[in-house]
């Protein structure tokens, strides 16, 4: 048993704990089954890897310069925070369940790909990032909803939840990301997808979808502002000078500390090339997108027909990018607009300080708006954006609240995302029923 424990948690390190890895394994199974030749099988392969990992770069860069317009803003609206000091830290959980982790992610992602052979939901999840927060997650949910829960109950509990999760979430958005793509050859496997589904229904209802953020018109004098990246660079260059005025104006401690964060450059200065690093981390993604959807969609066919026919691989939040870079934008826009104003009502009405992720609003948001542009145009895509601040508002608060314990990650507080503050509820209640 224990060898058999141990090539479990060797695979899921090094390949489902390397999301390049496990994609270029699937890009070489896909390509191999269709009998493509040597040259074409390493060309494949390598590209999809590159395509994947130029796509994680840009991931960096965005959230990089997110690290600092972040405590720029929670600075200039004098954000506090909750305690965590009651909260066990992110390495020691996974010190002390990591290998549940792993085992869940591998047994999970056997039951995602048996439910896509054998039933009419063909979807194959592919995020490992989002597998491995998600399980970590609902892991420290059910060890706090039932402390004396036992080591193979939680494997085989969390093992059903996500393997389900991973098969039915991206069917449950498949017919607004057919809208958003045009065609029906990949789906959307991030844990955005409960805010994009919103985001979409909103839009369709409260939107006007002839106006596409995409094809606005602007006069000839502005025809710049056509250029996605223009417009993000102006839209962002705006909220960090902004920030960084304000800040540069106070004396207090937390201002100075920023201040001095960016050394011998002016405060501001360096503010405004943050922006232009997030612009540019932005288009490297779209970069990375291109190259790795050319690849990724031709080899996937191959799996889809000979092991697990008329499968989809379901992807990360930015293979949407691509197909409405303007409401990328505007989703974030709405986003954090809807940040501020549920910190200034939740503050004044439950007494709780909801601090804004970036990264999280951002990823969240944009995705929302490129759903929320399918079917409402740019009003829409802004919609998107407020409903998944509001998700991410009350998730948190709700998520805070009821699970302050010691046998939970901090993340679970911060880190958590829109899908995990929906379905965090319903596994504790799960949980509470069967093991306690």
């Amino acid at each position: 048993m224990n060898t058999i424990t141990d090539v479990v948690m060797w695979i899921a390190t090094n390949i489902f704990g390397q999301p390049a890895i496990l994609i270029g394994t699937i890009v070489l199974i896909g390509l191999l089954v269709q009998k493509k030749t040597t040259s074409q099988v390493l060309s494949g392969t390598f590209k999809a890897i590159i395509g994947f990992l130029i796509i994680t770069a840009g991931a960096d860069i965005i959230s990089g310069s997110l690290t600092v317009f972040e405590p720029l803003w929670a600075e200039v609206f004098n954000l506090g925070s909750e305690s965590i000091s009651d909260f066990m830290g992110q390495e020691a959980f996974t010190g002390e369940y990591g290998s549940i982790v792993a085992l869940v992610m591998s047994l999970g992602f056997l039951l995602n790909v048996l439910l896509a052979r054998f039933t009419p939901f063909k979807y194959i999840y592919l995020t490992g990032h989002m597998m491995f927060w998600t399980t970590t997650i609902f892991a420290g949910i059910v060890v706090q909803s039932a402390p004396d829960v036992g080591f193979w109950q939680l494997v085989i509990f969390l093992s059903i939840i996500m393997g389900l999760y991973w098969t039915l979430q991206p069917a449950i958005v498949q017919p607004f990301m057919r809208k958003v793509t045009g065609n029906d050859e990949i789906a959307l496997g991030h844990t955005s997808a409960s805010v994009s589904l919103l985001a979409a229904l909103m839009g369709k209802w409260l939107g006007n979808k002839n106006n596409d953020s995409e094809k606005i018109k602007v006069p000839n004098g502005l025809e710049f502002l056509r250029d996605s990246n223009v417009i993000t660079a102006l839209t962002m260059g705006l909220l960090f000078l902004t920030g960084a005025i304000v800040v540069t104006l106070r004396n207090t401690p937390g201002a100075e500390e920023l201040v001095a964060s960016s050394g011998d450059q002016n405060f501001i200065v360096y503010s405004i090339i943050q922006s232009f690093m997030f612009t540019a981390g932005i288009a490297v993604v779209l970069v990375g997108v291109r190259m790795f959807i050319g690849e990724m969609v031709p080899a996937f066919k191959g799996i889809a027909t000979k092991i697990v026919p008329g499968a989809k691989p379901a992807l990360d939040s930015p293979i949407v990018f691509p197909y409405a870079p303007n409401a990328v934008i505007l989703g974030f826009v709405g986003a954090f607009a809807g940040a501020l104003i549920w910190l200034f009502i939740l503050g004044n009405t439950v007494a709780y300080v909801f601090v804004p992720t970036m990264i999280v609003l951002f990823f969240h948001g944009a995705t929302a708006g490129v759903f929320g542009n399918s079917t409402g145009g740019a009003r829409g895509a802004v919609i998107g954006g407020f409903a998944t601040a509001t998700v991410v508002a009350w998730g948190q608060y709700v998520m805070v609240r009821m699970l302050l314990s010691d046998t939970i990650p901090d993340t679970a507080m911060w880190a958590a995302d829109s899908d995990m503050f929906i379905l965090g509820p319903i596994v504790k209640l799960l949980a509470e029923l069967l093991f306690v």
